[in-house]
């Protein structure tokens, strides 16, 4: 081998010891802040579950709504008294553990004069227009409602957008739902009702899922078992004297 060959070769074992080296501190680094995703994921199911059992409180008054995040208001178990605007109620398509229908989501007047949206629950696709559905929805005068606050979900579903114009909806967007219907000032979040019954049984509260994917672990195992893995192939190759 000529001496231009071996000094190839060298910087060739050189560059490739370094990039396994490389290699190896960056899953390791990935792996390091999948556990720190872990704990923290673990500790905002800790407070939100916190927020889920805690005694209700009442929603955020319009002076509040400012300081209003999904960090730390998301599900508090709030309370809200007022009268429904039933008029202005919108339908927005839900898939629940009850089959597809809608989230019946009706405005509730405050006595500032403000309002806040409240998804009053799931109402079968057969009950959309029937006249038993109507009737029952129909809340007269001053109402308590309890349950879960819920911050805004902005423009649609997956592969589908609020049509305001046509009264379709897709997802629970305040700001989008408020201004269609003329509802100001309104509330920056909704609430989901919880499982008192309505009269005539619809629409059907309760429904909120509380629940979060946590899959940090899993992805922690894997990009610290990569680490290892490229560690060894090259304390390996180093023995066999093959780099």
């Amino acid at each position: 081998m000529t001496a231009d060959a071996a000094g190839h070769s060298r910087r060739a074992r050189r560059v490739f010891v370094s990039a396994m080296l490389v290699l190896t501190l960056v899953f390791a680094a990935l792996g390091t802040w999948q556990v720190q995703r872990l704990f923290w994921k673990l500790d905002l199911i800790a407070r939100v579950d916190a927020r889920v059992q805690a005694g209700p409180v009442p929603s955020p008054a319009q002076g509040e709504w400012g300081g209003i995040s999904a960090e730390k208001d998301e599900y508090r178990h709030v309370t809200a008294t007022g009268t429904f605007e039933h008029g202005k109620s919108v339908l927005v398509q839900a898939v629940t553990e009850r089959g597809a229908g809608y989230w019946l989501m009706t405005p509730l007047l405050l006595s500032d004069s403000s309002l806040v949206l409240v998804n009053r629950g799931f109402l079968p696709a057969a009950e959309r227009n029937s006249a038993a559905r109507t009737a029952s929805e129909i809340v007269a005068g001053p109402v308590t409602v309890t349950g879960l606050l819920r911050i805004s979900e902005p423009g649609g579903a997956f592969l589908r957008s609020n049509d305001p114009a046509n009264d379709r909806w897709y997802s629970r967007d305040v700001d989008a739902i408020a201004r269609s219907k003329d509802l100001m000032p309104a509330a920056p979040y909704f609430i989901d009702a919880d499982a008192t019954p309505n009269p005539g049984g619809l629409p059907i509260g309760g429904l909120t899922v509380v629940q979060f994917r946590n899959s940090h672990l899993v992805y922690a195992a894997t990009w610290y078992a990569l680490a290892i893995m490229t560690a060894a192939a090259l304390i390996i190759l180093r023995r066999r004297r093959l780099i």
